[in-house]
């Protein structure tokens, strides 16, 4: 399998920002607690569930509106989050679009080469967008970008067509959490709970960022008694790194193929949104996962 990262994306309206590097935030960055809008506050996590719809709706930053179905959205993040989990999954600076093939927001399916619209076509993508938004209540965001379909049917950038929407999001979601809790970046985990009841029992709100029906991954400062490896020194492509350094995983590779076959390319793929939504698509695809964890080829946690 070829490394997904460093191919060009898609986008009818392709964006022209750039991603910074990651700095370390400051003292004011770290303090904020709210985004203003409007002379009024909304809790951050409202605002980092509502910050990318453009992209659902095929434009980039410079062409979104402020409101979608009465809802306003576009906001900003705080806490450098968005930036740090763009660099989580795409290189920063500023791509440049060379094929002109390079112009759908959708996604492309790592798992079968297709877009992503094409495997689940969705009838009205508006009103999925805005049951994915509408809430006041920021918990009950998480869990309906958890279950969300139509944010995955999306990338991040039109350069870089494996990369997903719904992750970058939940990602952003993780981050904000995290440093909202007084945790730097190089104090995050990866985190791997085994699932053995309903979804609500491994969810812990806004930093689980994925969940499968026999495990779920969570980005946190306190992992607990959970399977971790460190996240590293800053955000970068390192997700196959990180997934490397678990001391174990989450499924029974000695017992099936399949599960060897997924071990195998979480530890070759690097970019975050594009890695979370592969293990969807294929756990989804070839069933789900057996109970028990297998030993992994990992370092202890604390050493990541």
């Amino acid at each position: 399998m070829t490394d997904p990262d460093e191919s060009t994306e898609e986008g009818l309206q392709p964006p022209t920002e750039s991603i910074r590097p990651f700095v370390s935030r400051t003292d004011s960055e770290r303090e904020a607690a709210e985004v203003e809008v409007d002379g009024l506050s909304v809790d951050p996590l409202v605002a980092v569930y509502r910050h990318d719809v453009h992209k659902a709706r095929m434009r980039g930053h410079e062409h979104a509106a402020e409101s979608f179905c009465g809802v306003r959205v576009n906001e900003a993040v705080p806490l450098g989050a968005d930036r740090d989990a763009a660099l989580l999954s795409r290189p920063c600076g500023e791509p440049e679009q060379t094929l002109d093939a390079h112009e759908s927001w959708f996604r492309v399916s790592l798992l079968t080469g297709q877009q992503a619209s094409a495997m689940e076509p969705v009838g009205d993508i508006g009103g999925a967008l805005y049951d994915v938004i509408s809430g006041e209540e920021s918990t009950a965001l998480h869990a309906a970008w958890l279950d969300a379909t139509v944010p995955s049917l999306f990338n991040e950038s039109p350069y870089y067509p494996y990369t997903s929407l719904k992750y970058h999001t939940l990602l952003v979601a993780a981050l904000v959490d995290n440093y909202r809790s007084g945790f730097e970046f190089d104090e995050l985990f990866l985190a791997v709970s085994e699932r053995d009841g309903p979804a609500d029992s491994v969810v812990v709100p806004h930093r689980t960022v994925l969940t499968t029906p026999s495990f779920a991954v969570h980005v946190t400062g306190a992992p607990g008694g959970r399977l971790a490896a460190r996240l590293g020194a800053g955000p970068a492509r390192s997700f196959a790194d990180v997934w490397s350094r678990l001391p174990a995983v989450p499924f029974a590779v000695d017992e099936e193929r399949r599960w060897r076959v997924l071990d195998a390319q979480l530890r070759r793929i690097r970019s975050w949104s594009t890695a979370l939504q592969y293990i969807e698509e294929y756990v989804a695809a070839l069933g789900p996962v057996g109970a028990g964890a297998a030993a992994g080829a990992g370092g202890d946690a604390r050493d990541a």
